[in-house]
């Protein structure tokens, strides 16, 4: 029996991938086809299946890259060949999005479909500019119009009359182009010129980029400062409200570039906190996490491991690959029975209480020196010692370790490889002057990096170099980098903190 293609309408939202619905998530994953728009962030299609066709239809003022009847037909294609399709449109499909033209083609040939609402523009973006379309005390109506409508009809579609004087604020979606036009139309109907106004550019996105202004200079104003699309204009005494309730624009990290270098299997951790302080960031991975060349002295201690006192584990990444091979062994928790666990900082440690393990030892300070400075007096001549790490580390904690008499056992948990992804984007920032701040995560974020930029420095010259902790400074510094920004504390979170503190001035 042929399978039943379904399409899903789904509304991506206007631009933050957060702002996306549990369920437009849950439809992207079980598509077998995901078909997009140019609005939609491109993160949002992570969750779509790795082996899922993707598909660009993307449209932008005069520029389409197929037209409108061809998506539809392209949506009633593969269904027809009982294809499951996300069919991703920026904002919500019913505001002008022309997913009722799709669904009634897909109608007609007897395909089934369902709508999946998204958060629309129209309110969610004056939100995030601190602009509310209502207040009980200022506007108890509101109207979204398009702003696409060609001036030079002969009659207009829109009730320009009923708009100027009847509605309290008005919530044009796409109207830079044609803004003299609109305003023109307004004011000429019993607006006054001096209404408050605003222009939103790439609203709920870092880059969101606010003009204030009133109807009768609002042309004005944008020709002067040069503002693109896709922009939203809002007209009403609502715009008053931004000067108390404007929060996205006033976070710590707001207009400010960040470029995260940790592998990209780490990196959406530093990522997703960045942004929450409202940056903007580039995932430029440096290193990739990669499987030890030989697996067997891994293997050998996982089936020993009760014969050691102590376990040490130097990286959270470390822990999940050591389970990761544990498990495949046969093995789970329970083979630590008779040994300590000593976890360099409480990233790790948090990484051993998801595997259900609690750390005996944590020091004070997050580096290996602290680490076996902790240590050593819980040992003792002949304590044997499983120092479970990447392949590529300092020698400063099983030396000293040896050094007291300790028999310390290393084994390659992982391997860090020279990884430089999205290095033209880089370079390009880089070149523009568009980039704030580099952030290192580890030494070998630093040695990659440099290696990627084939050693140019002077690329570096004019941006803020933040390390995670003192050993990843020395590096910096080893290789003539100033590091601006270092972490008191050696975590995601400590770095986070000390970038706040350095942008905000605290």
């Amino acid at each position: 029996m042929d399978k039943t293609g379904k399409v899903y309408l789904i509304g991506a939202g206007p631009g933050d991938p957060g702002l996306l619905t549990l369920k437009g998530r849950d439809c992207l994953a079980a598509a077998d086809a995901v078909v997009y728009d140019r609005l939609a962030d491109p993160r949002i299609l992570s969750w779509a299946k790795p082996d899922a066709e993707r598909i660009y239809v993307g449209k932008a003022s005069s520029n389409h890259v197929m037209k409108q009847e061809d998506i539809s037909k392209l949506l009633v294609k593969l269904a027809a060949e009982g294809k499951t399709v996300a069919r991703l449109k920026g904002g919500d499909s019913f505001v002008f999005g022309r997913g009722g033209e799709e669904a009634l083609l897909l109608k007609e040939n007897n395909l089934p479909f369902e709508f999946v609402p998204g958060i629309t523009s129209a309110v969610s973006v004056p939100e995030y500019a601190g602009i509310p379309v209502t207040h009980r005390k200022v506007a108890a109506s509101f109207a979204v119009i398009t702003g696409h409508e060609d001036p030079s009809r002969e009659r207009s579609g829109i009730n320009w009359k009923g708009l100027a004087v009847g509605v309290d604020t008005l919530v044009f979606l796409m109207g830079v182009e044609n803004l003299k036009h609109i305003a023109e139309k307004l004011i000429e109907n019993g607006r006054p010129a001096d209404t408050p106004a605003a222009l939103i550019r790439w609203g709920t996105h870092p880059e969101q980029r606010t003009l204030v202004t009133t109807l009768g200079k609002a042309y004005e104003d944008v020709v002067r400062t040069g503002m693109k699309p896709p922009a939203i204009f809002i007209v009403g005494e609502v715009v008053k409200l931004r000067e108390s309730l404007n929060w996205f624009e006033t976070k710590p990290l707001f207009g400010k570039t960040f470029v995260v270098t940790r592998a990209r299997a780490q990196a959406s951790v530093l990522t997703e906190k960045l942004e929450a302080e409202g940056a903007k960031v580039i995932e430029v991975p440096a290193i990739k996490i990669a499987d030890p060349e030989d697996f067997r002295p891994l293997d050998a201690a996982q089936q020993n491991l009760v014969s050691y006192e102590w376990v040490i584990f130097t990286s959270a990444n470390g822990v999940d690959l050591f389970f990761d091979r544990l498990l495949k062994n046969g093995k789970d928790a329970r083979a630590f029975a008779g040994s300590k666990i000593a976890a360099i900082g409480s990233a790790t440690a948090d990484m051993l209480t998801a595997y259900g393990l609690t750390a005996d030892l944590v020091p004070p300070s997050y580096k290996a020196e602290d680490l076996a400075e902790t240590l050593l007096p819980q040992l003792h001549e002949g304590s044997k010692v499983l120092l479970a790490r990447a392949k590529e580390a300092r020698n400063v904690l099983p030396d000293t370790l040896k050094d007291a008499g300790a028999n310390v056992e290393v084994v390659a948990v992982y391997e860090t490889v020279a990884d430089c992804e999205n290095r033209d984007e880089l370079i390009a920032g880089l070149k523009d002057k568009t980039i704030d701040c580099i952030t290192f995560t580890s030494s070998s974020t630093v040695t990659n990096l440099l290696h990627s930029l084939d050693g140019d420095k002077e690329l570096l010259g004019d941006v803020t170099l933040a390390a995670i902790g003192p050993i990843t400074a020395k590096t910096m510094e080893k290789h003539g980098l100033k590091p601006t920004v270092c972490a008191e504390t050696y975590t995601i979170d400590g770095l986070v903190d000390a970038l706040n503190k350095f942008y905000t001035g605290r």
